[in-house]
């Protein structure tokens, strides 16, 4: 069995480390592990995070990790899919897959006795995948099935537009790849992809709920100790061109998506800007929703987000609304942006962003799958992870004037807007 070396924050002396209730390990072959125990939870939760998402892709063979990610779900070299389905149903265990920038996950939940047994056959998934002939077709089939639906979601069609335009190469691509990538790939290519990129440097697994660490931490060693390999270095292509940009689409709506930069994962204003996106779209209440919805009527949906990456961080605002009223939504859009920017927020609104960020941690430490993957997520942007503790610690450790204080220091950076619709509009200065 391979050893265990230990990696938590500030030390590196024992070889499992407990960590505020987290226990982090690191074995021999790179695979770091996190666990913590849930004592008021029956069910336990597996996250595991395999570094070969769609950056890692050959620039020709776009798509390759989301039919590799289907491909898990399509059965073992020992089980055919169906085997493989039955297997989990009799562990009382549900599985998923996801693909992300940076990473293909697999998620398993059963109930905490059973947690030996989801190990095992999420470790099958990832580690014996057959990813047979006709299991390939499938996938490749639902893949392409997946870019034809984004005819039908014009949303997601100008957010995929806009993060294409502001994020350098290969950190701008789709999760869903590209009908051409797609259309290059074989089932002996995918294969050879995946025992390429599918190792356990850089790779992190996740498990929270009714747990012993110690014996979980055994469990994953005994079912990845033996996996090897390193993970592949990421070339960064030419600076992003931002900018406004339109794309037609003849319909009576118009999709409007301001992005434009943020924090960074473990930056020391990380939580400044989850507050101050808390105030511009926290509900019924943010001020994106009050001004541009309430006030004028001039959109049917209009929210913003605050994704904190491991290399960049971006903020994306986004309006839906009707040709007549476009042009002066975008205008009203970036305004309240820059507004909040210049004005700072009132106490009124700190105080519910404030309790607003509390209450979606707390209700998301109700959720084995939910502490798992923050488990992986933290690990892996910002090397360590954190308690939900921790995390309400640092919320409360800023005050109001410190907020504002960040945000008249603020700068958006080069912004990028994408509409799509009947007609571009003026973007503003």
């Amino acid at each position: 069995m391979i050893g265990r070396a230990a990696r938590s924050v500030g030390e590196m002396n024992d070889m499992t480390t407990t960590h505020d209730s987290i226990t982090l390990t690191t074995l021999d072959n790179g695979l770091r592990i996190a666990c913590q125990r849930v004592p008021s939870v029956r069910s336990v939760s597996m996250r595991v995070f395999l570094p070969c998402g769609v950056i890692h892709e050959d620039e020709q063979q776009l798509g390759a990790s989301t039919v590799c990610a289907e491909l898990l779900m399509r059965g073992t070299r020992e089980h055919d899919s169906q085997a493989q389905a039955d297997q989990f149903d009799l562990a009382g265990a549900v599985r998923d897959t996801n693909v992300g920038a940076r990473s293909v996950g697999v998620s398993v939940t059963a109930l905490g006795d059973g947690i030996e047994r989801a190990c095992e056959l999420g470790a099958s998934m990832i580690l014996d995948a057959a990813m047979r002939d006709e299991s390939f077709e499938a996938s490749r089939a639902l893949a392409l099935a997946s870019i034809e639906s984004l005819l039908d979601d014009p949303q997601e069609r100008a957010v995929i537009a806009a993060r294409s335009r502001h994020l350098a190469s290969p950190y701008n691509r789709s999760t869903y790849g590209s009908t051409e990538g797609l259309g290059a790939l074989s089932a002996d290519s995918v294969r050879a992809w995946w025992t390429g990129h599918c190792v356990p440097e850089g790779a992190i697994v996740g498990i929270a709920g009714a747990i012993d660490p110690d014996q979980t931490v055994s469990i994953v060693e005994k079912c990845f100790g033996s996996w090897s390999g390193e993970c592949s270095e990421i070339t960064m292509g030419d600076a992003p061109t931002r900018g406004y940009a339109h794309e037609h689409d003849d319909s009576n709506q118009v999709q409007i998506i301001i992005v434009h930069d943020s924090p960074r994962a473990g930056d020391e204003h990380e939580i400044h800007e989850m507050l101050v996106n808390s105030v511009l779209s926290g509900g019924m209440s943010g001020r994106l929703f009050t001004e541009v919805r309430e006030k004028r009527g001039l959109c049917y949906s209009v929210s913003s987000s605050y994704r904190a990456g491991k290399e960049h961080g971006v903020t994306t605002a986004y309006v839906g609304t009707t040709p007549e009223r476009a042009q002066e939504s975008l205008d009203v859009l970036h305004s309240e942006i820059e507004r909040i920017i210049s004005s700072g927020v009132t106490p009124e609104e700190f105080e519910r962003a404030r309790i607003g960020l509390k209450s979606k941690l707390i209700f998301s430490g109700e959720s084995t799958g939910a502490r798992a993957a923050a488990l992986v997520a933290d690990l892996d942007k910002r090397d360590a992870p954190r308690t939900l503790a921790q995390i309400a610690q640092q919320i409360d450790s800023i005050s109001m004037d410190e907020l504002n204080s960040y945000l008249s220091a603020r700068s958006l950076g080069t912004l990028t807007i994408q509409t799509l619709g009947p007609d571009p509009l003026t973007p503003p200065v």
